[in-house]
């Protein structure tokens, strides 16, 4: 018989518990973040001609992504569901890049007839100055260095720069072909990755499903907006209202500050063909129209279809114009439900920060303990290991 020996106080038994690891002081995690948000930023303003093409032509696949779902739906073979998605996407690119060449076009045109309109206009600007008692040397300069007539040379010069905006077109019609082609797998994609980190899959099935609900709503009154802005333009005698109604359907996916983009040019071009009471018919009519509908009741139902507070609308127009341009303005919305999605949607502790961003009255839905929808959000907890000296007590009996 042995006798066995006491473990010592080097045993697995005896062993003293590991000291616990010093916590990070949270400022320090704050600074670390706030450096790491710094150098995201940076990264983006510098391949904001990549990033912003790519993102649009990703919201432009989500977008019409249900044409390949419907197609699906109805037994229709995958390779010409995919093939109807990319036509259906290159119409619209195609349909749009036509309008505005066209349009360009013919303001090129339209603008060199108005050019003694400016001067007559700039000179009676020179006469009120000098009427108020200002100089009649600093007037004519100060009337000089806003010579309207300098319009036409900005438009030919957009106009040679053309070459360049149909390259980036053919960039873009080129990823839309590659992310047409890959969204057939997308399913397969977000199952896979859901068996794994279910809560990314549901962050990314509700960024698709809110940028998809955007556009529909963003698109729906856009249209509206346009139709009714270039019906009342053209009663009014303003040249070129069909693309002053294209303008204001483009601006409106530009939030807080669409309307007023979209007004200057025709209220401009008003002033120069009428005068500034035909100016001033344009304001009340855009003011009239534009702000019914872009301020009263779009923004109740794009608050509806994303969520996102009127506050953080704002700053993230803001933003993301100033890091990807006047592109990072038209994906405001988009990119900051990715970011959102990302950042926020796919953990489950940062309910505190969804509901800081969310608009008043929304906010996650509670699931209950015992319907089980902590675990389609969490991965499984691993079952409990059993202690070392639990283990060999077991053994020796």
């Amino acid at each position: 018989m042995t006798t066995m020996s006491t473990p010592g106080p080097g045993a697995v038994g005896d062993a003293a518990p590991a000291a616990p690891l010093p916590a990070i002081p949270r400022g320090l995690v704050i600074l670390l973040g706030a450096a790491a948000a710094v150098v995201a930023v940076a990264g983006l303003m510098a391949t904001a001609w990549l990033v912003g093409p790519v993102f649009l032509a990703l919201v432009l696949v989500i977008a019409i992504n249900p044409v390949h779902a419907w197609a699906r739906r109805h037994g229709w073979p995958g390779w010409l569901s995919t093939l109807t998605l990319v036509l259906a996407v290159y119409a619209v690119i195609v349909a749009l890049v036509l309008v505005m060449v066209v349009s360009v076009a013919r303001l090129a045109t339209e603008l060199p007839t108005y050019a003694s309109q400016a001067q007559n206009l700039l000179n009676g600007v020179a006469d009120t100055l000098h009427e108020l008692g200002v100089d009649p040397a600093t007037a004519r300069a100060t009337v000089s260095s806003a010579d309207l007539g300098k319009l036409a040379g900005v438009v030919g010069s957009l106009l040679s720069g053309l070459s360049g905006v149909l390259t980036s077109v053919v960039f873009l019609l080129a990823l839309l072909l590659f992310l047409s082609v890959e969204s057939s797998g997308i399913s397969a994609r977000l199952a896979a990755i859901a068996a794994d980190r279910a809560p990314v899959a549901a962050a990314l099935r509700d960024f698709a499903r809110g940028t998809r609900s955007y556009l529909l709503v963003t698109t729906v009154f856009g249209a509206i907006v346009a139709v009714l802005d270039t019906i009342g333009l053209a009663l009014l005698g303003v040249p070129l209202a069909v693309l002053w109604g294209l303008l204001a359907f483009i601006t409106n996916y530009i939030p807080n500050v669409g309307f007023i983009l979209g007004l200057i040019p025709p209220a401009l071009l008003a002033l120069l063909s009428g005068g500034w009471q035909l100016m001033v018919w344009v304001i009340v009519m855009y003011s009239v129209l534009n702000m019914v509908v872009q301020s009263l009741i779009q923004p109740r139902f794009v608050g509806d279809s994303v969520g996102l507070s009127a506050t953080l609308t704002f700053v993230a127009l803001i933003f993301w114009a100033w890091v990807l341009g006047p592109l990072g303005a038209l994906l405001a919305i988009p990119m900051t439900l990715l970011v959102k999605a990302v950042l926020v949607d796919t953990d489950p502790r940062a309910a505190w920060v969804d509901a800081l961003v969310r608009a008043p009255g929304r906010g996650r839905a509670p699931v209950p303990a015992a319907a089980g929808g902590d675990e389609d959000l969490e991965p499984a907890a691993p079952p409990p290991r059993t202690p070392p000296l639990a283990g060999v007590e077991g053994a020796e009996r």
